[in-house]
C-alpha cells in the first residue's frame, strides 16, 4: 500500500515506522529539510521536502496514485487542508490529526464539508481510555471479550487466591485449558513468559474456550467497585484535561482541575459546566493538601511535561489515592512507571499510532481489534499461505517478546497452543501485542509474497 505522510514529528515518525515493518510504500513530506535529512539517514523511506498545502506539491508526487494520506503536523487546520486537498486530487483515503474542542463539536460537518474520511484526535483517544478505566473498571466491556468460541477474561489474581505467586508455566495446573496471556502490573501491561511469577494485585488477562472462561467469570468478576466515583483531580488543563473533565463531569464526578496558566484557567471556567477550575501549580504540595488531595478517588496527572506528570503521580500515591493515571510521552519511562505503582500510564502516540494502523489497513487485514489499558491491543488475523510463521512450532519461532498467540480457532475447533502447536492455514488467530512494539508485529505477520497475507471472511 502507498501513503504519504505529512509531518516528520514523533506521531509521523511513529507511524512511518510501523508501516515499514508491514512493506508499506511511505513517502514523508515535510518543510523542514534538516529534519527530513535526519530521517532519510536513518531508514529507507521517500522524503520530500515541500509545503503539503501547496495542490503542486502533492501532484508533484502523484498524490492520485496514493492510498492513504496521513496529515500529522501541530495544526488542526493545515491538516484538515491538506487532507481536503489530497482527496480532491484522487487521493484513496485520508487522515487528519485534530485536537481543538471546537472543531470536535462539529466533527460530522467538517468531515462532510472537507470530505475528508477520518479524523483522529489523541487527547480524545487518551481521555476514553481513561474514563474506562475509571468509570467502567475493566478495560475489556464488562470484563469479557469473546470472539467465536473463545473469550478473554479480564480479572484481578487477588480474586483468585490460588493463582498468586504461581509460576506461569504452572498456570495450565491451576486453570486447566486456559492461558494467562497477559498482566497488568504497578500501571504497565507485559507479556508472560516463562520465568514470570503471578503476584498479589496483579491484573490478569485470561484466554479459553467461551463456556469455561464464562464459568470463571462468575467467581472472579467483581461489580461496582468504581460506581462511587465521586472525586477526580485532574492535574493539567490540556486538551486531554479538558475531554476528560467534560466527560467526568458529565458523568456525576466532582472534578477539579489544576492549571498554572491564567489564561488556560478562563477559557476552561467558561467552557466547562459543573468543573471546578483552579489556578496554580501542581507540584505545590501545600495547595495539594489545600485542595483535599487525600479525599480524592482518583488523580489523573496531563501536564505538558513528561517528568512533572511522573512527579505528581508518584506525589498521589504516597497520599494513598487508590486509582493514579499519568499521561507520559517517552517510551524510555516505562521502567520508571512500573516501579513507583502508578496505576496506568498512557503514551499518546503509541494509541494513535495503533489506531491510525488499523484503519489503513482496513478489515481486509484485521479483523477486530481492541485496545486493553491504552497499552496492548487484541487483534484478530487469519493465517494464509505466504505467512512466515505457518508450520513452524511456536517454541521455534523467534517471536517478540511483545506478542503472544492467545488461542486459535481452526475450523470448529479451538486451540489454547503451546509451544509444540503449528499454525496452518487459514487458522484464525487470536494475539495480544504491546502497542508500544507494534512494529515488531508487523513484520511477524508480513506477508512474504507481498500479495496480502490475511483473508476475508
Amino acid at each position: 500500500m502507498k501513503v504519504a505522510i505529512v509531518g516528520a514529528g514523533k506521531l509521523g515518525m511513529a507511524v512511518t515506522n510501523t508501516l515499514l515493518g508491514g512493506d508499506h510504500a511511505v513517502t514523508i513530506i515535510d518543510t523542514d529539510d534538516s529534519l527530513l535529512q535526519k530521517v532519510s539517514s536513518h531508514i529507507d523511506v521517500l522524503t520530500v521536502t515541500a509545503n503539503a498545502k501547496e495542490v503542486r506539491a502533492l501532484r508533484n508526487i502523484g498524490i492520485s496514485s496514493y492510498d492513504f494520506l496521513i496529515a500529522t503536523t501541530d495544526n488542526d487546520e493545515t491538516n484538515l487542508v491538506i487532507c481536503s486537498f489530497a482527496k480532491k486530487l484522487g487521493c484513496g483515503k485520508v487522515i487528519a490529526r485534530v485536537r481543538d474542542p471546537e472543531h470536535m463539536r462539529q466533527l460530522q460537518f467538517i468531515k462532510d464539508l472537507l470530505n475528508v474520511d477520518y479524523i483522529i484526535n489523541p487527547d480524545l483517544e487518551i481521555t476514553n481510555e481513561i474514563y474506562k478505566y475509571l468509570v467502567e473498571k475493566y478495560t475489556l466491556s464488562n470484563g469479557i471479550f469473546s470472539s467465536g468460541k473463545i473469550s478473554l477474561l479480564e480479572f484481578n489474581a487477588n480474586r483468585y487466591k490460588a493463582l498468586i505467586d504461581l509460576p506461569i508455566t504452572e498456570f495450565s495446573n491451576v486453570l486447566p485449558g486456559m492461558l494467562a496471556v497477559g498482566i497488568s502490573r504497578n500501571g504497565k501491561v507485559i507479556i508472560p513468559h516463562g520465568g514470570d511469577v503471578i503476584i498479589k494485585d496483579d491484573g490478569l488477562y485470561v484466554v479459553g474456550e467461551k463456556e469455561p472462561i464464562q464459568a470463571l467469570s462468575k467467581k472472579v468478576h467483581e461489580r461496582g467497585k468504581y460506581t462511587d466515583l465521586q472525586k477526580v483531580m485532574i492535574m493539567g488543563g490540556g486538551k486531554t484535561g479538558f475531554y476528560l473533565a467534560e466527560k467526568l463531569s458529565d458523568y456525576g464526578a466532582s472534578v477539579k482541575i489544576i492549571e498554572r496558566d491564567k489564561n488556560r484557567c478562563f477559557y476552561l471556567s467558561t467552557h466547562l459546566d459543573d468543573v471546578m477550575v483552579l489556578n496554580g501549580d501542581a507540584t505545590d504540595l501545600q495547595l495539594l493538601e489545600e485542595e483535599n488531595l487525600d479525599g480524592m478517588d482518583a488523580v489523573v496527572t496531563c501536564t505538558g511535561f513528561d517528568e512533572d506528570n511522573l512527579l505528581l503521580a508518584l506525589t498521589a500515591k504516597q497520599h494513598g489515592i487508590e486509582d493514579v493515571i499519568a499521561k507520559v510521552s517517552r517510551r524510555s519511562y516505562a521502567e520508571i512507571i512500573s516501579a513507583m505503582g502508578i496505576d496506568m500510564a498512557l503514551n499518546p502516540i503509541d494509541i494513535v499510532t495503533s489506531i491510525i494502523l488499523r484503519l489503513v489497513q482496513g478489515n481486509k487485514k484485521v479483523l477486530s481489534s481492541q485496545l486493553i489499558q491504552g497499552q496492548a491491543e487484541i487483534m484478530e488475523v487469519y493465517a494464509t499461505p505466504h505467512m512466515d510463521i505457518l508450520g513452524v512450532p511456536l517454541k521455534d519461532l523467534e517471536l517478540p517478546k511483545s506478542v503472544i498467540i492467545a488461542a486459535i480457532h481452526r475450523g470448529n475447533q479451538v486451540i489454547i497452543p503451546n509451544g509444540d502447536t503449528v499454525i496452518e492455514e487459514d487458522d484464525r488467530l487470536l494475539m495480544l501485542s504491546l502497542i508500544s512494539d507494534i512494529a515488531s508485529t508487523e513484520k511477524l505477520l508480513k506477508d512474504s509474497s507481498k500479495l496480502g497475507f490475511f483473508k476475508g471472511l
